[in-house]
């Protein structure tokens, strides 16, 4: 089983997926292509996707039963000990280039201080 989910991508790529795969939601394709048809497939939405996201998803022989692959995506597969986890970014990345403020904070103050 192979499953492809597209976002924000050329509809002509979505066009030409058709041909092998069924669109069961908007971006959503699913099917059972062989394996070399499957890479063939991932090769060409690679190359089209433009500024789009892609992920594809198929049935493998491991310990999930499954892998995926992402294109242009936040998250990214992780193994950890055999599994394959999706890696979301941290939002406090982006947060810890500004540099904390120094000293008590008004709650911190009033707390001190006995007021409310």
């Amino acid at each position: 089983m192979t499953v492809i989910v597209l976002t924000n991508c050329p509809v002509g790529l979505r066009g030409f997926l058709t041909r092998w795969l069924l669109e069961i939601s908007a971006g959503v394709f699913i099917g059972s292509p062989s394996a070399r048809i499957r890479d063939l497939l991932w090769n060409e939405v690679q190359q089209y996707a433009g500024q789009g996201r892609a992920l594809l998803a198929h049935t493998t022989n491991n310990e999930q039963g499954f892998t995926f692959l992402t294109h242009d995506h936040a998250w990214h597969p992780a193994d950890h000990e055999g599994l394959t986890l999706i890696r979301r970014p941290n939002p406090q990345d982006a947060a810890s280039t500004t540099t904390p403020r120094k000293g008590w904070s008004n709650a911190a103050r009033r707390r001190r201080h006995g007021r409310k």
